[in-house]
């Protein structure tokens, strides 16, 4: 019965609006959603069109302290070498993100994944020498800088 109390109806359907607004946003931004937008609480987004894996995507949002999953889309063939990435938006809601904040979030996937396109074109393709890059590369450093700065107004709960 506790499910059903007015504070949780209320945190469901942020976590919706949250979802909602990041698949928009990331649709304008030209990514292709598996399901053209979301219903739920999760997005998988197919990153085989920006030729770069989502075990990219994870390290280098992981090295500016965003977490993502890599995750299996439809085209791939194999799942040792993801083309998408899955979000999902409950721990941000947790944190207290509305709409705007999850904006804000997508602008900064959306530079990762930009860097990472652009750290791949350097590097190659092996994920072992991307992987290395991202420890000394100083663009990456600074967006984790921004992610940090931002994400202090978002206590986690105790």
């Amino acid at each position: 019965l506790e499910a059903q109390t007015p504070e949780f109806k209320d945190y469901i359907v942020q976590v919706k609006k949250n979802a909602k607004i990041m698949a928009k946003e990331f649709m304008n931004r030209g990514y292709k959603l598996s399901t053209d937008g979301t219903d739920n609480h999760l997005l998988l987004i197919s990153l085989r069109d920006k030729k770069i894996t989502g075990s990219k995507i994870e390290k280098i949002c992981e090295a500016v302290n965003i977490s993502i999953n890599k995750n299996a889309v439809p085209g791939d063939v194999s799942a040792l070498q993801p083309g998408g990435i899955r979000i999902g938006t409950a721990a941000l809601t947790t944190r207290n993100f509305k709409e705007a904040d999850s904006v804000k979030v997508v602008e900064f996937i959306d530079k990762a994944i930009k860097l990472a396109l652009q750290i791949q074109e350097k590097v190659g393709k092996k994920l072992v020498d991307f992987s290395k890059n991202l420890e000394t590369n100083v663009e990456v450093q600074e967006l984790k800088t921004e992610v940090q700065k931002f994400a202090t107004d978002f206590p986690f709960p105790f």
